[in-house]
Formats: structure tokens, sequence, C-alpha cells
């Protein structure tokens, strides 16, 4: 935004160094904790160690760094767009102009629109892989904390300039599904799932894990059907394909509803022969321990890199040949990166599977793929319900997300009607839809991503606390006022007037947008933009009470327009990186 002008202070720095025969080097700036002014800082420490190291004098460094700082600082010839500039304990400090300041952040966000705070191209390819259901179980609100805290970081790296690719593993095989199967064709055998899928599918593999317990030819009835899968009994082999596909269409509904696509599908049923070719392999090269029959294949991971119970051992096979999460999940991190020829590779994965991701990067270390240290595991917390109650699939504790979603929108809709209600019906119903689902997003993504949540209608809902309809309602507020002045934004304008505090803390909040953008895809943190959507709806709430815009003199009304629509911009661009919709009415 200052570019040109931040270039010809380097310039005039370079110019300095020069004639005063002092090394010039790359010049670093970072901004100034804000204040009350906006402004820039680089540092003169190296510099001056170096002259000093250069020309063999002994000095003391931080008087030499600001005596140069103060030279420069004398010397420069600052445009309109700066302020004053200052030396201080060897740092040059330039402030600009908080006018100009101000009026070049409102144009840039009012000219880019939704692309505001889009960093440029890094020319890194990042592959995020979430949300990975299990087909033939139920899809709840644990599951959701996934799909939105992935597709949310999906967005923010995507904002921050890099290349991603959006990657879904479903775990299509394994004992959850023949156990669910065996209860299929041994209690409802031609049954077909009819309203919603995953509910159907959910109910089925609650009932056959009851039945599992109770029933005492249960496993090794399980355990036939398993090795009848594992020879590829085309009966077997037809019925998951059949049952598989029910559930894939239960989980793109609610992908729907959710709003979140992605660029590939793997499934656990594609790596499961490859992945025992690498359990073969890391045999031959001596990484793992064949103990079968008695024993599963395994790799002692803590004996093989000399270390005491870090990584522990890691079991890559069954005693009986069968796979396990292991076997299919180190093939796929290899197919990952030959297909794509990533740079990092991030898997959004709860917090309990922790060692085992270690397990899995270590093993691949030591099997001498080098890209293993650009994986990532980003870690999750559990959703739990009021009560402290943790969901399950298997005990059938759940609270399924259509049941979630319905229940928001009816507590949504009913304060939409308090709200505004002369409101059409379909209308009112589209707002609370809009509303429930961000406030269901939000109240995952504002708490940090390793805390657990306890899901409260109260705090999710909230119009007036930190949370989805409250910043929703801030980007509503800003609308009004536009339509009150006739729908038409004012063009850019010379700001003739002061700031208020009010207005200059609204500004410096939208000015963040680029840089949280670039520290939430760094850290993989949602968070920030979370709390930096509270904090301009906050500031904006503020302005909105405090400075007149309808009705103040004309040169001061176009201008608060301006920072009005640029409010609401900044806030449905923050939203929209956490996946959540901005109503135009609410």
């Amino acid at each position: 935004m200052f570019e040109s002008e931040q270039k010809r202070i380097e310039t005039q720095i370079r110019a300095y160094c020069e004639a005063h025969d002092l090394p010039v080097g790359d010049i670093s700036w970072s901004w100034i904790p804000f204040s009350g002014n906006w402004g820039i800082s680089a540092s003169f420490f190296q510099l001056a160690a170096d002259d000093s190291r250069a020309k063999g004098l002994k000095v003391n460094v931080p008087q030499r760094a600001q005596e140069i700082t103060h030279g420069i600082a004398k010397n420069l010839e600052l445009s309109e767009a700066f302020e004053r500039v200052e030396a201080v304990k060897g740092y040059l400090n330039i402030y600009f102009s908080n006018k100009i300041y101000a009026m070049r952040i409102i144009d840039a966000v009012l000219s880019e629109k939704e692309r505001y705070g889009r960093g440029k191209s890094s020319g890194q390819r990042v592959m995020m892989e979430f949300s990975q259901p299990n087909t033939h179980k139920a899809f709840h609100v644990g599951h959701l904390r996934n799909v939105i805290l992935g597709n949310a970081v999906c967005n923010i790296l995507d904002s921050a300039g890099h290349d991603v690719i959006r990657a879904n593993y479903l775990g299509d095989i394994g004992l959850h599904v023949i156990k669910w199967m065996w209860c299929y064709l041994k209690y409802h055998n031609g049954e077909m799932p009819s309203g919603d899928i995953t509910r159907w599918m959910g109910d089925l593999y609650a009932e056959a894990s009851r039945r599992h317990e109770d029933e005492p030819d249960a496993e090794g009835e399980i355990r036939a059907l398993f090795a009848r899968w594992d020879r590829r009994d085309p009966d077997v082999v037809a019925l998951w394909e059949r049952t598989r596909q029910w559930s894939l269409d239960g989980f793109d509904e609610i992908y729907r509803t959710l709003n979140v696509k992605f660029d590939h599908l793997y499934f656990e049923s594609e790596v499961e022969d490859s992945g025992k070719e690498i359990v073969d392999e890391l045999i031959a090269k001596g990484l793992a321990v064949d103990e079968r029959p008695e024993n599963p294949v395994v790799v002692k991971l803590d004996e093989l890199c000399g270390t005491k119970e870090k990584y522990r051992v890691l079991v890559v096979l069954r005693s009986d040949g069968t796979s396990l999460y292991a076997t299919k999940d180190l093939s796929l991190a290899i197919r990952k990166f030959e297909e794509f020829h990533l740079d990092r590779s991030i898997y959004v994965i709860d917090v309990r599977q922790s060692l085992y991701m270690q397990q899995i990067f270590k093993t691949l270390e030591l099997m001498g793929y080098p890209w293993t240290k650009n994986c990532y595991h980003l870690a999750y917390e559990i959703v739990n319900l009021p009560g402290n109650v943790t969901m399950s699939s298997r005990d059938g504790t759940v609270v399924f997300l259509q049941d979630l979603l319905d229940e928001a929108t009816a507590r949504a809709l009913k304060i939409v009607e308090e709200k505004n209600p002369d409101l059409e019906s379909e209308t009112k119903q589209s707002i609370a839809h809009k509303v429930a689902l961000g406030a269901l997003k939000y109240s995952m993504l504002s708490r940090d991503n390793t805390k657990i949540v306890t899901f409260d209608w109260e705090a999710a809902l909230d119009f007036n606390g930190q949370a989805a309809p409250y910043i929703q309602y801030a980007g509503v507020r800003a609308n009004s006022i536009l339509r009150k002045a006739g729908g038409v934004i004012p063009e850019p304008l010379a700001l003739e007037y002061e700031l208020t505090a009010v207005e200059v803390e609204l500004i410096d909040l939208i000015s963040r947008v680029p840089k949280e953008i670039q520290r939430a895809a760094a850290e993989q943190k949602p968070l920030f933009i979370a709390n930096l959507a509270f904090d301009i709806a906050q500031a904006f709430n503020n302005f909105y009470r405090q400075c007149p815009v309808i009705q103040a003199e004309p040169q001061v009304r176009d201008f608060r327009l301006r920072l009005a629509t640029a409010s609401r911009q900044a806030i449905v661009n923050c939203l929209a990186l956490l996946g959540i919709e901005t109503p135009e009415v609410m």
C-alpha cells in the first residue's frame, strides 16, 4: 500500500550509507505497535556491528547504531504520506500520516472487495486432509469440528497465497465396516436407507456394536466375514460397494449443507494392498519385526531410534495378515507426495492420535523419505454435549448434525422474528439458516483447536457477546447505513476532518486483516481470524453508536459511508474465511 514511498526511503538510506562508507545490506521493516499512529520501524544494530567488524573498530554497538540512525533520520526527506521520523535507540521509526493511511486502507478494501487481505502466491502446494469420516457410521457433532476446522484452515491458507488441495480420506473398510455388514446381513438384509441416511447408518452401527457385545457367537462370525472380505468374496464385495455408496451419499448431503468441497477423495480400500507391500518392504529392510502367526508385525521405533518410551512400538499388520490403520496410512502418505509433489501435508486429526501420528511420521523418516519433515498433525480436541458427555458412535450417544442444525435454526428463527418481524417468511428462514450455521461454526473456531468445546446454546447464539450472530449483525448494521443512504458508495475523497478515536481504532482493526491472515496461515489457527472478526464488529458497533453518518456534514458523511462499507467488507471477508455467510438483513 505504501510500497513506492517505502522504496524511496530505502533509496535514501542506501545513499546515506554509501556517502558515509557504511555497509548496505537488506533493510527489514516491521510494524510499530499501534498506539494512535501507524508506523514502520527498521533496526540498524546489524549494520553498526558489520561496520565495526569491517573497519576493525572496537565500539559500543548500540551507541553506534543510534548514531547511524540519528544521521539517517536527519537526512531523510519524507513525502506527504508520512508524518514524522524518529531515531530511538538504534531504531528508525517512521510514522504515516493518519489521514492518508486511513484513506488508503478504506480505498484498498473497497477496490479489492472480497479479495481484500489476500496474499501474493507463495508457490507452495499444501494438501489439507480433513473430515475423514468412516463409512457405515454416524456423522455427529464430534466429526463436525474436524470438518469446520479443516475447511477454515484451507480457506486461510488459500487466502494467504498457497496452492491448497482439499483432501478427504474416508475409512471405507476395516473391522467397523465388517461388523456393520454382519449386523445388516443377519438382521436387516434387503433393507434400504430412508430419510436421514447417516442417521440410519449410524443407528445400525450402534446396534451392531451392542449385538457384538451381547452375542457369544458374534466375534467368530464377524472374523469369518472379515476373512471373506480379505479373499475378495464377490458377494461380500458387492454388499460393501452398495452400502458404502449409501454412506457417501449421506456425507455429500452434509458437505452441501456445510458448504464444504473437496478436490480429491482417498479411500482406505485403495491403499490396503499397497500398504501390505510397504510392510513387506519394512520387514526386508529390517525396520519391522515379523512375529506372525502368534504376534503381529511391528516397528520397534524406540529401539531403532535409541529413545526410551517416546515413539514406542507401531503395529503395522495383524497376526492374521489383515491390515490396520497404520498399514494404509504409510501407503497414503507416500502416494500423496508422489501424485501431487507437495511442499506440505497437513493432517486434521483428533488430538488423541498424536502419538500415532508421530509414529507414522518417524517410520516414514526411517524409510528414507526426506519430505517427512513437511508432514504436520493439526490436532483438535473433542466436542462434548452439555453435561460433559463425550459423543460416541459405538454407544449411540451422539447428536446428529441435522438435529443440531434444526435446533439451531429454530432458535435463530425465533430471534430473527423478534428483531425483524416484517420480513417475508422465506427470507426469515434463509437468515435463520445462515445464523444457525454461523453459530455452530464460530463456536468451534473461536476456541483454540487444542481446547475441549462443550456446546452451549446461549453462548453460540448470543447477539451481544463473542459469537457469530453478534458479528453477522454488525455486518447487517453497516449494510443498513448504506441502504439508508441510497445504496451508492461515495467516490474516493480526501479526508478533511480529524478522525475520532473510535474511527481510528476501527480503521486500525480493518488494516490488520492481511497480516492476521498470514499469521493464521503460518500457525494454522482460525482462532486469530475469529478474534479479529469479533474485534472489528465490536469497534464498528462503537462507531455506529458514537459517530453520526447520514446526519453528518457532507464530507464527513461520505467518508463515514465509505468506512461503514469497508467495515462490512472486512467482516464479510473474515467470516467467509471461517466458512460463515453474512446476511444482508437480520
